[in-house]
């Protein structure tokens, strides 16, 4: 569910943050929807998730998701909406197109930003994870821990809580270390 969410979340964070960012008709039409649905926790939406999809798994996919996409549209958006406009002007006196300007000037002068809404939404799919998995899953970390609950072994319940304290650590460091890799040419410039 984690990662399914997760990726699925950044895809569309991404994408949405490059339209937004990129385009005034996308940035006109679709950011007043983003600062309406964004800022709700996502684990506010558990009732209307059970209602529209007929299975938990596919409710706890959507919420992950959601948890993921807000910070990576916001900050993506923000990353491209930065991006100094003469590198566009040159871009486009050399015969770049439109394409070509997102691909090589406005995705990598907002990849910054675009790890940090990653960061961020690693953050949000983690508290989603527990909350989704505890609505009717069968499975995963946060069922088994409200499982355990019921049972009174706490024990349990505290191992699974260091269980997810190292899942969520080892995928921090995975990411820092792909920024790392991917924002190499930035090395001596910006101070992580």
């Amino acid at each position: 569910l984690l990662l399914g969410g997760f990726f699925v979340g950044a895809f569309l964070g991404v994408v949405t943050g490059t339209l937004i960012g990129w385009s005034q008709r996308w940035n006109y039409w679709v950011m007043p929807f983003i600062r309406v649905v964004g800022p709700i926790p996502s684990t506010a939406w558990i009732p209307i998730a059970l209602v529209v999809f007929a299975r938990a798994t596919d409710a706890s996919l959507f919420l992950i998701a959601l948890g993921v996409w807000f910070p990576t549209t916001v900050l993506t958006s923000s990353g491209i909406l930065n991006v100094q406009k003469t590198y566009f002007e040159v871009s486009s006196t050399l015969g770049a197109t439109p394409l070509r300007n997102i691909v090589s000037i406005a995705l990598p002068a907002a990849a910054p930003n675009i790890f940090a809404g990653l960061f961020n939404g690693t953050s949000a799919s983690f508290l989603t994870l527990m909350a989704a998995e505890m609505i009717g899953c069968k499975f995963g970390i946060g069922w088994y821990i409200n499982w355990q609950r019921e049972t009174l072994a706490y024990p349990a319940v505290y191992a699974a809580l260091i269980v997810i304290a190292v899942t969520f650590s080892l995928l921090i460091s995975l990411q820092f270390k792909v920024r790392n890799r991917v924002l190499s040419w930035q090395k001596g410039t910006i101070r992580w």
